[in-house]
């Protein structure tokens, strides 16, 4: 049962990875720890997601998948916290992606707000696996949040036990999450 009042702003944030000592998963974590008073964030893991198959793809979802898509069917917006992997997200990040899509023009992602981060080791900050996912997520037809994009560069040297501890990129993202948060206090008062 939620007991959050209804005023307050439901994150989910997704890591694109699933190394234990992620970047992406620190980011959020940091973000998590430092959101304004009513704006809350659940990290949800990929981990048990499958492989897409559009045969096991029908009306009793497989349980992982269920519940993955209820708690973005849920949620009042989405923070994507991806690598970049050969100029791309991650192939964990779009399988899951396409779960969540199906079925076509009626998911749960339909109308969502979402935020895009993206790290990596490199100086661009995976920039390239930000028009990628860019890209995903308008087919999915989202909303993806219009606003400078966030990527942090170097990401291995801005991470202490398992957190974000660079300042200047914590505050970047921080300003991001409030962008989220307008578009969605924007969204609720059309409703």
């Amino acid at each position: 049962m939620n007991t959050a009042p209804t005023n307050t702003i439901r994150l989910i944030g997704i890591s694109g990875s699933l190394r234990q000592a992620s970047g992406n998963t620190a980011v959020l974590r940091a973000l998590k720890g430092a959101l304004p008073e009513g704006v809350e964030m659940t990290l949800l893991p990929l981990d048990g997601i499958p492989l897409y198959n559009q045969d096991l793809d029908g009306p009793q979802p497989l349980a992982a998948v269920g519940e993955f898509k209820r708690a973005i069917a849920d949620c009042d917006g989405i923070v994507i916290s991806s690598p970049e992997y050969n100029f791309g997200m991650s192939g964990v990040l779009k399988n899951a992606l396409d779960w969540a899509s199906r079925p076509a023009f009626a998911s749960p992602l339909k109308g969502k707000p979402v935020l895009i981060i993206t790290c990596s080791p490199a100086f661009t900050g995976g920039v390239r696996a930000q028009a990628q996912l860019r890209e995903t997520l308008a087919g999915t037809l989202s909303r993806v949040i219009a606003r400078p994009p966030v990527v942090i560069g170097a990401i291995h040297t801005k991470i202490d036990n398992g957190r974000l501890t660079d300042d200047a990129s914590l505050q970047f993202a921080l300003a991001a999450v409030d962008d989220l948060a307008a578009e969605i206090k924007l969204l609720r008062a059309q409703l």
